[in-house]
């Protein structure tokens, strides 16, 4: 009898203690959302602040990140000629439509080349020959920001790039600049440039198509977790104070 009066007690402290656990579990995924907002609202805020600056000089650009700062949007400017026949093209959506970002290496007036991210082309314009006015001749000044090359395949889940088929699906600026047809021992700065919005002629590629505008949810996340976790030790009190009803009445 004593064993069996002693059971129901065990389960009472047992279904608290997995319901404690879940309670600060839930209150941790809270807590965590509200650190990843103010991490988003200090992330947008920068954003802000740098591209609503003037654009630096790419020499300053290149400090910065040879500093080992953080490069993007810094809004920066770029002077050289274009060589399109080292086009390299990203896939990617814009406005709806498939098709590519086209990354066309730019040589600067010291020798050296960075790429520029010229914008959008749909897919049936892959080929430069279909948009040729766009492919401007001579020296020409970029105005776009700066943008952080990657350090690795951002998931296992991208798939490989096929520099063999000129599509590259995360963007590899060695592989890039090993691609592009460049001169032997030709030195690549570090960092892309996001073309800006100017118009193109003949209008491919449609430049600004850096993301800017991020999505910021973590305050609904953080509610929500945080309200769970509030309805789940309301929960736990009533069926505490049940249990403890029960046992006073020799239940």
């Amino acid at each position: 009898m004593v064993e069996n009066a002693a059971a129901p007690e065990r389960r009472t402290w047992i279904a608290v203690m997995l319901g404690g656990l879940a309670f600060l579990v839930l209150l941790g995924l809270g807590t965590w959302q509200v650190e990843r907002l103010r991490w988003k609202e200090a992330l947008i805020a920068t954003i802000d602040e740098r591209m609503s600056a003037d654009p630096l000089p790419l020499a300053a650009v290149e400090a910065k990140f040879a500093a080992g700062a953080d490069v993007d949007y810094w809004p920066t400017e770029a002077s050289g000629v274009f060589l399109h026949e080292g086009e390299r093209h990203f896939l990617a959506t814009h406005g709806g439509q498939s098709g590519f970002f086209v990354y066309t290496p730019l040589r600067l007036d010291d020798g050296r080349f960075v790429f520029v991210n010229r914008g959008f082309v749909p897919y049936d314009m892959k080929q430069p020959a279909k948009r040729g006015a766009g492919q401007v001749p001579g020296r020409l000044t970029v105005t776009g920001l700066a943008r952080n090359p990657l350090a690795a395949k951002p998931s296992v889940i991208v798939p490989d790039n096929d520099p063999a088929k000129n599509v590259f699906f995360w963007k590899d600026i060695e592989a890039f600049a090993a691609t592009a047809g460049l001169p032997a021992g030709a030195a690549v700065l570090p960092f892309f440039i996001d073309a800006g919005p100017q118009p193109v002629a003949g209008g491919w590629p449609v430049g600004g198509v850096t993301l800017v505008h991020l999505p910021n949810n973590h305050l609904q996340y953080a509610v929500t977790w945080y309200g769970l976790a509030a309805a789940l030790a309301g929960v736990l009190a009533l069926f505490v104070a049940g249990r403890s009803g029960r046992r006073g009445k020799g239940v």
